[in-house]
């Protein structure tokens, strides 16, 4: 067994034991954090060269070995509450943390036996591809919804692999979920780190990603999945904003940005953009950069994307189907996606390989461009991973090296004037997508084999995947519908 499978296998030991108790994974995972970072800052605060102090001593690991019984117990409530109130990475970790393990036993055997018994601060790559992966196996179990906040590695290395982000860039994710699309954006600019002068090593590891998460529990989970891969400073500003990423113009801007945007057209608050229309919910924020009105989240976050990338910058953002061919506001931001920016490429995504079921997804690939007379979108290559292609999360999960060839075709890094076209990546001029209908980017040409053999259907599961992301497809395009009726906005 390789020692980062034994990490993972030692952490997720007690999962079980606490989930019988009513401690759910994503909150296992949170408790985890704590402990794992409280142990860390006592190595860092105990070592022989450069001694140096995080966490303020009357909230030290030690007080936690020191402690038995309800005893125990209350002192780390009273950690977890007192380190909360702290300013940078410490507040991030810890803002409104609770204890959740009610058995002082239980919380004894995770504070000496689990995490005690290893040492966090190394500066290796264990620990932080053992944390990693523990968040892959929380996204796994179906009834923590921690899927939701996780995005396969595969997908986010050949998405990386395409952006090519370099260490003179600056890299954010609006909703940042557990991290993953930083990590990647790190670990890719870091294979040039034998060349790279002290200033660029200190941008690489203190300032060249942000993130940004609304849910304090998920922003602990990145904020500490970071900092186990040696990026950010415990002492420091975190990495991790909490916030409302669609709440405003955060009036800086990066020249990558790479996101993942929850899933979901309802908008959690209302917004009126710039032609004065408003799209519900419970509080209204005007944003003048935005170009249409809309309670679509996903368009939100587009058009926040489109807001947030420096002129020249590269964008990679996950999107379902519904942004590619919903009328009304809709069709009015692709028409200036296409005009404004370099929409140059489409990933469409195969199904059965988002841990939250329902997902049809697509990546786009677009660069912002300086203002002009002319559409800066000149052909828009598509490549389709999806027709005729079937993955499940467990039998047939989708890999690596299942992405090669659209890496391959993409040619990151070479004039696009080199691309071939093959049977599964096709170019499409601007004259061609702003003359389909509504500017619809869903253009398809493969046709689907299983439904001109039925001899040769897919397994019964696949075919039961397939019917739920359908149905609840069709189900977030009624709610669309029936959210631009009662706005008075074009339905789609």
């Amino acid at each position: 067994m390789s020692d980062t499978r034994r990490l993972v296998e030692k952490l997720w030991s007690h999962a079980g034991v606490l989930r019988d108790a009513g401690v759910g994974v994503l909150e296992y995972t949170e408790q985890l954090t704590y402990l794992l970072f409280l142990k860390m800052a006592h190595e860092r605060a105990n070592r022989r060269l450069r001694p140096e102090r995080i966490v303020p001593q009357e909230y030290s690991w030690q007080r936690l070995l020191d402690a038995d019984g309800a005893a125990l117990e209350t002192e780390y409530t009273s950690i977890l509450q007192g380190l909360g109130h702290q300013p940078g990475m410490l507040g991030t970790l810890f803002r409104k943390a609770q204890n959740r393990v009610q058995d002082p036993a239980v919380l004894k055997r995770l504070v000496h036996d689990v995490v005690d018994q290893e040492t966090w601060s190394g500066g290796g790559d264990l620990t932080g591809d053992a944390y990693e992966a523990l968040l892959a196996k929380g996204a796994g179990d179906k009834g923590s919804g921690a899927g939701q906040y996780f995005t396969p590695r595969s997908i986010i290395s050949a998405i990386v692999e395409v952006v090519r982000p370099t260490v003179e860039d600056t890299v954010i994710d609006p909703a940042c979920g557990t991290g993953g699309f930083l990590l990647g954006a790190q670990e890719y600019a870091s294979r040039g780190a034998a060349r790279m002068d002290p200033e660029q090593r200190r941008h690489l590891k203190a300032s060249f990603v942000r993130g940004v998460e609304i849910a304090d529990g998920t922003a602990r989970l990145a904020a500490m999945n970071l900092l186990l891969h040696g990026m950010g400073d415990a002492k420091g500003r975190s990495p991790i904003e909490v916030r409302d990423a669609l709440a405003a113009d955060p009036g800086e801007r990066w020249s990558v940005v790479l996101a993942n945007p929850p899933f979901g057209t309802r908008s959690s608050v209302t917004m009126v953009g710039t032609d004065g229309r408003q799209a519900r919910e419970d509080r209204e924020i005007e944003r003048g950069d935005f170009v249409v009105t809309t309670g679509n989240k996903q368009l939100n976050f587009l058009q926040h994307v489109m807001t947030i990338l420096d002129i020249n910058g590269r964008a990679a953002v996950v999107l379902p189907d519904n942004v590619l061919f919903e009328g009304g506001a809709g069709e009015t931001l692709r028409r200036r996606l296409l005009r404004d920016f370099d929409l140059h490429t489409i990933l469409r995504l195969p199904t059965g390989v988002f841990h939250a079921q329902g997902v049809k997804a697509n990546v786009l690939f677009f660069d912002k461009k300086p203002a002009g007379e002319t559409p800066w979108t000149t052909r828009t290559w598509v490549y389709d991973l999806r027709t005729n292609k079937h993955f499940t999360l467990k039998k047939n999960p989708l890999s690596r090296t299942d992405l090669d060839d659209f890496v391959r075709s993409a040619k990151p890094g070479r004039p696009r004037e080199e691309r071939a076209e093959s049977e599964r990546f096709r170019p499409y001029t601007y004259a061609e997508l702003t003359a389909r209908d509504k500017a619809r980017l869903d253009v398809l040409w493969l046709r689907d084999e299983t439904l001109e053999d039925l001899d040769d259907l897919p397994a019964p599961d696949l075919l039961a995947r397939e019917i739920v992301e359908d149905l609840t497809a069709a189900l977030e395009e009624f709610a669309a519908v029936a959210d631009a009726l009662e706005t008075g906005e074009p339905s789609p």
